[in-house]
């Protein structure tokens, strides 16, 4: 059986800041350092949560002296505390990855020997480190990255069999776990939206029925996409501004993260309001800024057409082309391309005005676009 590698907090932290500083993708990180990708999500994600408390001089406490004469008695301890665990949640009828988690490897008092023997869970299983993202893996996910970017109403039943068109043998749960992955969700109205989901889901009004879009800082929406390398791959999240299609700030991130997106809104709150924002995210960070969030409803499912055509030029226009190899490179190729979009690239809903100049006011380009868009039509009139 292969020893298990104990790893320092040395180390820990080098691939955590690798993970965190976005030069490398998740699949070159783990192949750099040895270490599961799921690993690198788990550090990175600690490593985020404590860096406000290590910036606060918060310091964890030192351990009592007196714990190191009663480690026997701590141990009896935690056993019996283990016992009685496993009895009242009837761990055995949790399936093998529930019980696997429930393992503590560094703060348990009881050996990993002990605590697999009381959970019954083969302790071989806590070492195996299953191979990165396969090759054939990237390759579906390129593949459907660009149907999707055709289609991105194909959900997995669609795009299942438009794989098997292609001569690719692939099961429904494979499809449904890689679009999960690349964090891809069919763009169509979805049963049961307006419903709560459980006790504590909150109800937010539906702000855009009927409503005109005709000034810049009315409505906002931000989206996350895939964005492919020839090695692994990274998201991209941006947030819009309705009327003039500009966009207000955007972020990279190697893992599906909150923070990166909450890093591109704090960047578009720093230089405007908006009046509503769609999204199904931020709440907190709208509800500080006085911002309307407009979620629950039935037109919800199209709200972020608008991005959506978005990540259609970026990937076409700029992704594809491009073809990049790490993540640097997308970076500087995506920071030239949306000064591009913003201030160069005309739009033919804008009346050929660029969407910096409708955002900022052009005399001109608001005379075109007097009319406003009408929130009920505006599905049929976009073009970006």
């Amino acid at each position: 059986m292969a020893q298990r590698r104990k790893h320092t907090g040395q180390f820990k932290a080098r691939v955590a800041v690798e993970a965190i500083a976005g030069h490398k993708t998740i699949n070159q990180i783990s192949a750099e350092y040895g270490v599961h990708a799921s690993q690198i999500h788990k550090w990175k994600k600690q490593a985020l949560e404590h860096l406000p408390e290590l910036l606060d001089g918060s310091r964890p406490g030192r351990r009592d002296s007196h714990e190191a004469d009663g480690s026997r008695l701590y141990q009896q301890i935690g056993q019996l505390t283990m016992e009685v665990r496993v009895s009242q949640k009837k761990v055995r009828a949790l399936s093998v990855s529930e019980r696997r988690e429930m393992i503590k490897r560094d703060e348990s008092p009881l050996s990993i020997r002990a605590q697999c023997g009381l959970l019954g869970v083969n302790r071989g299983m806590l070492y195996y480190q299953p191979g990165g993202l396969k090759e054939s893996d990237m390759a579906v996910m390129h593949l459907m990255d660009e149907q999707y970017t055709r289609t991105p109403y194909y959900g997995v039943e669609r795009m299942t069999a438009w794989l098997h068109r292609l001569g690719i043998g692939i099961g429904h749960n494979r499809v449904r776990r890689l679009l999960r992955l690349m964090g891809l969700q069919a763009v169509y109205p979805k049963p049961h939206l307006s419903r709560p989901g459980g006790p504590e889901h909150r109800i937010w009004p539906y702000l855009l029925r009927g409503l005109t879009i005709d000034r810049p800082n009315q409505v906002w929406a931000a989206d996350i996409t895939y964005i492919r390398l020839w090695r692994g791959f990274v998201y991209l999240a941006a947030v819009m501004d309705w009327y003039s299609r500009y966009v207000l700030s955007w972020s990279l991130s190697t893992t599906l993260d909150s923070w990166f997106c909450v890093e591109a809104l704090h960047r578009a709150l720093a230089a405007g309001r908006p009046e509503i924002f769609t999204s199904e995210a931020f709440t907190g960070i709208l509800q500080d800024a006085g911002v309307a969030i407009s979620m629950d409803g039935r037109g919800r499912a199209f709200d972020n057409i608008f991005v959506e055509r978005l990540w259609r030029s970026v990937k076409y226009e700029e992704v594809y082309l491009k073809d990049y190899g790490v993540v640097d490179e997308v970076r500087r190729g995506l920071r030239d391309y949306f000064t591009l979009y913003n201030t160069e690239r005309l739009h033919q809903s804008l009346g050929y005005k660029t969407p910096a100049e409708v955002y900022f006011g052009d005399d001109s380009a608001m005379a075109d676009l007097s009319s406003g868009v009408p929130g009920s039509a505006y599905l049929a009139n976009v073009t970006m």
